[in-house]
């Protein structure tokens, strides 16, 4: 893809921000026939030593946008990191992840939102038992994710972008009420909008290497109400790769705006796969 084509094109490629903190009576599960975790009582020796959950942010963010599904996951007795990424390029904030993982001695999962889905299937690693996507991009070997970005429509409401002179691409505030965090209270856009870190186009440009999830199982939670990345094409990938799905009607962003959905879909992962 031309860098003129696709910059002409960019309609936020997808990705991160900040939540509140419940969930919504009408949230369900689908695909799945049954409704993941629905307490969260674990006690601190229902999974291995040292089992860890790595959080990773997308862009326009940082670690900050899991801040609701942190302890409740540490009651459950897992570790939690989230792995700062530079955002800028696939490969840089791929590393960036190993060196987290060098950190840790025990089982991990890794929970990508939004752009991070390809971060998180970049990096081989025994330890890694499971991938989980919080609807996320998840590109094949030798795609972009701007090209699975682009498989289905984008929302009117998304917004148009053009990187800086730096070759970095900003969201205008209003994008986060109106795409990004359309279900959050407006006090929690202005939060989103005032944290967000912009993202390098090579992030968006290069291409993925072989993706994890070919080989890992995968949970992938459908955002129904999603702005920014078509719910179609989320169930293409997540279809593509295998992983079990749940869907609710929630925004592009769960993690605060209905973080017990995010939460649950975690526990079901690792109840699974940290044994």
């Amino acid at each position: 893809m031309k860098r003129r084509k696709f910059l002409g094109g960019l309609t936020a490629a997808s990705l991160g921000v900040l939540f509140k903190d419940s969930v919504s009576g009408s949230a369900r599960a689908q695909d799945s026939g049954q409704s993941p975790a629905t307490s969260h009582r674990a006690g601190t020796g229902r999974f291995p030593p040292n089992s860890t959950i790595v959080l990773v942010h997308a862009a326009w963010a940082d670690g900050s946008c899991w801040r609701s599904v942190i302890l409740p996951l540490e009651r459950s007795g897992l570790h939690v990191i989230c792995a700062p990424l530079p955002l800028t390029s696939l490969t840089n904030d791929a590393t960036a992840l190993s060196q987290v993982l060098e950190r840790i001695s025990g089982p991990v999962i890794l929970v990508g939102h939004a752009y991070s889905g390809a971060v998180i299937a970049a990096v081989p690693n025994d330890r890694v038992k499971s991938l989980v996507y919080i609807t996320a991009l998840a590109p094949d070997e030798g795609e972009t994710v701007a090209k699975v970005f682009y498989l289905n429509p984008n929302s009117p409401q998304a917004p148009k972008m053009v990187p800086d002179s730096h070759g970095f691409v900003w969201l205008p505030d209003d994008a986060f009420p109106r795409a990004i965090t359309h279900k959050a209270s407006a006090h929690e856009s202005k939060i989103a909008a005032a944290l967000q870190r912009p993202i390098g186009v090579p992030c968006i440009q290069e291409l993925a290497p072989v993706p994890t999830w070919k080989t890992k199982p995968s949970w992938y939670l459908v955002a129904e109400e999603d702005r920014m990345i078509n719910p179609k094409t989320q169930r293409f990938m997540a279809d593509r790769m295998g992983a079990k799905i749940h869907a609710y009607p929630v925004d592009h962003s769960p993690m605060i705006s209905e973080p017990r959905v995010v939460i649950d879909v975690i526990l079901e992962a690792a109840r699974q796969s940290l044994s």
